[in-house]
């Protein structure tokens, strides 16, 4: 029995899997100001044309271009690993596999879209970008990309993060990146914040406020913003995760699959292993797909279907979503690539649709499963992902106590070695579980109610 199942670099994956081709329901368009549909000339002053003609695109596969893999061949194609020692351990007769996203230079699935988000806009003529970062994953692998490919790089880093976690802001500098704690003092969505909270920890929708004001005010017209997650060509990129995983298990023996499960925050490493399996449920393979989110930031399990901004500001266009309000604040908790207010589009709308079951765990579960995990198979994985590694372990146990022989395969997201203070803290008792007190949840998402309405179409076959 292989534990380690590798592709040939021959067999990496050529096209990129587009769900909003094969969606039963299609996606609730992007609204404006004045409600009304946008049009891709609105998103021109934030991103270049080439990636918009994706985001819209209901093409069921996009080539990727030879100078992309030529740079994802640095990690590409990423290995699939049978955990066969948490197999051991927790007596399952389920086989259990993963496809590792840490083996990347930054040590995250990030790189899948950032490589080839700075590729189309050094294509299209643009010399700097300019984005926002939770944990830091997403901005050391834009970081990462920009210096490969020769373009400017800016980061705006949730202040909490920036607070807890200073070595993935030197990964950034190491790799060229001007790296800025949000709330700040550059720009006028800062200095507001600021002015009304000054000891804010900060949050995504405000890091996104930060990066798009400096994005659009560029006099010259040559900077334009990237996001890590959320958006349909992000979705698109990381597909590649999931499409080598298919022909690894292949490889590996497995015919079927039965679960499929990944930590979501803005939804990009869930959607990348998901989205090519999720075509197989729509097509009738009986799959269980679980996003799994922290309890206190419960957008998908708690949060309304509805149509809301992507960033505090109000400077994105109105997206139909799960959400907890464009200006929701998280819990300083320790999994920061999972403290954004929403959710993609293209991950709510399968759930709108029967397809996915998402799960909130809270942050001492998944520690604790993260430290099972180090115990057992070796690795310290980043907090996101033992999100993931929660949701493992139960649906394992599940199927020991029900004695079925079943095929489980989760996102190894990243690793957690930039991550260590939350294992500190998490060891000395320090860390406490926090779930989203309803009062709260409705304050920050009464304002909702003033915008269009999102209806929650869907066929009803799931």
């Amino acid at each position: 029995m292989d534990i380690k199942i590798h592709l040939k670099e021959k067999d990496i994956p050529r096209k990129w899997y587009n769900l909003a081709a094969d969606l039963p329901t299609p996606l609730l368009p992007p609204l404006g100001p004045d409600g009304k549909p946008i049009g891709p000339e609105m998103l021109a002053p934030v991103f270049p044309m080439n990636l918009i003609e994706q985001e819209v695109s209901t093409k069921r596969w996009i080539d990727i271009p030879e100078e992309v893999l030529d740079i994802l061949y640095r990690w590409r194609p990423a290995p699939l690993r049978r955990a066969v020692y948490l197999e051991k351990f927790l007596k399952t007769p389920a086989r259990i596999y993963y496809k590792d996203e840490s083996t990347s230079p930054p040590g995250s699935h990030k790189p899948n879209t950032a490589v080839p988000q700075a590729w189309y806009n050094k294509q299209f003529g643009i010399k700097r970008l300019i984005t926002e970062t939770g944990a830091g994953q997403w901005g050391s692998a834009l970081a990462f990309a920009c210096q490969i490919i020769g373009l400017e790089c800016k980061v705006f880093m949730v202040r909490i993060s920036f607070d807890q976690k200073p070595f993935r802001k030197l990964m950034m500098q190491v790799w060229g990146a001007n790296c800025v704690a949000s709330p700040s003092n550059e720009t006028n969505a800062g200095r507001k914040i600021l002015a009304e909270m000054p000891n804010t920890p900060g949050s995504l929708g405000i890091a996104i406020s930060e990066a798009i004001e400096q994005t659009v005010t560029d006099p010259a017209g040559k900077t334009r913003y990237a996001l890590g997650s959320v958006l349909n060509h992000v979705m698109l990129h990381q597909t590649i995760i999931g499409l080598e995983a298919k022909k690894q298990l292949k490889l590996a023996g497995e015919k079927n699959v039965d679960i499929v499960i990944g930590c979501a925050g803005g939804g990009s490493n869930f959607a990348g292993l998901s989205f090519p399996f999720v075509t197989d449920k729509i097509n009738g393979a009986n799959i269980k797909i679980m996003p799994i989110e922290p309890t206190s930031c419960p957008t998908m399990t708690r949060g309304p279907f509805s149509y809301d901004f992507g960033d505090t500001a109000c400077t994105t266009p109105l997206l139909a979503m799960y959400t907890l309000g464009h200006s929701f604040i998280p819990a300083p908790i320790h999994a920061g690539g999972l403290r954004y207010h929403g959710m993609a589009p293209l991950v709510c709308q399968a759930i709108v649709e029967g397809l996915l079951e998402p799960k909130a765990y809270p942050q001492t579960k998944c520690y604790q499963a993260a430290l099972t995990w180090a115990k057992t198979e070796g690795f310290i994985c980043a907090p996101e992902t033992s999100h993931a590694i929660a949701a493992t372990i139960d649906e394992a146990i599940k199927a020991r106590e029900e004695g079925k022989e079943k095929v489980i395969l989760f996102s190894y997201s990243g690793h957690g070695l930039m991550d260590l203070s939350g294992y500190d803290a998490f060891m000395s008792g320090k860390l406490t579980d926090y779930e989203l007190p309803e009062e709260d949840l409705k304050k920050f998402t009464a304002p909702l109610k003033s915008f269009p309405k999102a209806e929650a179409k869907k066929t009803g076959k799931w």
